[in-house]
């Protein structure tokens, strides 16, 4: 929970209800705990519902798509209640592990979450169900393709409808070589890596292309570790899974998140000083480059754990966001402010997200005197140092509604954010910590 100002009057995003804010332009200041890695937590409820015992995975900060896996696992077969945490202000969840089939078809809803649906579509098939997944917004129309071509080599039976949700599997994964294209999301992988490993003999998982978004594929073997599971990465990029393999149960502590941690680091680096605690040092979340890439722009990070961001001069670069797509719609913000150019570089993936985020982000801030090009991968920002204010929209995006948040400190005048409540799909409490490192926020019609 932030801290500093104390916390006001709540601002909160209500389930199925449409919020606008309007922000009173002013520099936060303070202090913020990071919310929990997401990406981490997916995984840990993962693993501990793959493994035989129970497992307590605490520090977990609640959201649209934590929910949506915890309810597909628990559909699937495992027993997750709700636990005390012994971190104010978050979640535990006590896991019972063991999938196993449930007798009759299942129809399961991963909502708006990549992660959820593209991890837990093998991970549904190893549980012996035939289930049906759905979903809502852009996610019932995000690529899958990978997972087909796989299925129609191994003979698991799929439908689907013009390869849209909704998606219906059944059938068996057994052990061998798993080839598939790393260039839509390295997802697919981690949906693999996770449950190959509890086959009847060894697997090798290759990807055709250049894989992006390694670091994330590094996260889950990381993850995979410390659950009790050893993959072999080979000098060639390809995995060497050895089967008959068992998932540990234990105690599980999520770290905090990078990419959430991003935006609260950018705004200290556009107002005031501002610390971010709850980290992890050398993380294998690859979105902890964000430390680094301020710095290359002349801006000031320090410490470990606890980082805090100070106000400075930044200058434009290019910076590659290959291995850190979820960066790019704070650092367009960050680049707007810097002096010079910047080109946002490898984010063509960035336009399959819950909204195509390049197009977004330069639509919503060129309406407010931003100046940016579009290109098919990436885009050229033209610093203009702050911006006029004025009525813009978050495109049912969690990561675009927060970075035009920390865009508000740098306007001239009051800034409209139309569909605030996005925020709710990742960290529900964003504006809460808003309010607290001193943003002065209106909720619409109060």
């Amino acid at each position: 929970a932030a801290a500093g100002c104390g916390r006001p009057a709540e601002i909160h995003p209500k389930e199925g209800r449409p919020m606008n804010v309007i922000i009173t332009p002013h520099t936060l200041q303070g202090t913020v705990e990071a919310p929990s890695s997401k990406s981490i937590g997916h995984r840990d409820l993962i693993c501990a519902a793959l493994a035989e015992g129970e497992s307590l995975v605490d520090n977990i900060s609640l959201s649209q798509d934590i929910e949506a896996t915890c309810d597909i696992l628990k559909a699937l077969g495992a027993d997750i209640t709700p636990a005390v945490s012994a971190h104010s202000g978050r979640a535990a969840y006590r896991v019972q592990g063991g999938l196993k089939p449930q007798g009759q078809p299942l129809v399961v809803d991963a909502n708006e979450s990549g992660s959820t649906l593209r991890f837990l579509i093998p991970v549904a098939i190893l549980s012996g169900n035939k289930v049906t997944f759905s979903g809502k917004g852009r996610l019932a129309k995000r690529p899958l393709t990978p997972y087909y071509e796989l299925f129609d080599e191994k003979g698991i039976t799929y439908e689907t409808t013009e390869g849209a949700l909704p998606l219906t599997v059944s059938g068996t994964l057994q052990p061998g070589t798993y080839s598939l294209a790393g260039d839509v999301s390295s997802q697919f992988f981690t949906g693999l890596l996770m449950t190959l490993p509890l086959l009847d003999g060894d697997s090798v998982l290759r990807s055709t292309t250049p894989l992006e978004s390694a670091s994330y594929v590094d996260m889950t073997l990381d993850c995979l570790r410390q659950h009790g599971i050893v993959i072999d990465k080979e000098w060639d990029g390809s995995y060497r899974i050895p089967g008959n393999q068992h998932y540990r149960s234990g105690t599980y502590v999520v770290e905090g998140d990078y990419s959430q941690a991003a935006f609260w680091l950018s705004a200290g680096s556009l107002g005031r000083a501002i610390c971010c605690t709850g980290l992890r040092s050398k993380s294998s979340q690859g979105d902890e480059v964000i430390v680094s890439l301020i710095r290359d722009m002349g801006g000031q990070v320090e410490g470990k754990t606890e980082l805090t961001a100070c106000p400075s001069e930044l200058t434009g670069r290019v910076i590659d966001v290959e291995d850190c797509p979820d960066l790019v719609p704070v650092l367009t913000v960050l680049a707007s402010c810097a002096k010079g150019i910047t080109r946002i570089i490898h984010a063509g993936r960035v336009r399959l997200k819950e909204c195509d985020r390049l197009h977004a982000m330069a639509t919503e801030l060129n309406k407010i005197g931003g100046d940016i090009e579009e290109e098919d991968e990436g885009l050229i920002i033209h610093g203009v140092g702050g911006f006029t204010g004025g009525t813009v929209n978050g495109w049912n995006d969690h990561r675009i509604a927060m970075a035009l948040a920390v865009a508000s400190q740098r306007c001239s005048q009051p800034l409209r954010i139309e569909g605030a409540e996005c925020v709710r799909k990742s960290y529900p409490e964003f504006w809460q910590d808003f309010q607290a490192l001193g943003g002065i926020i209106q909720k619409e019609g109060e």
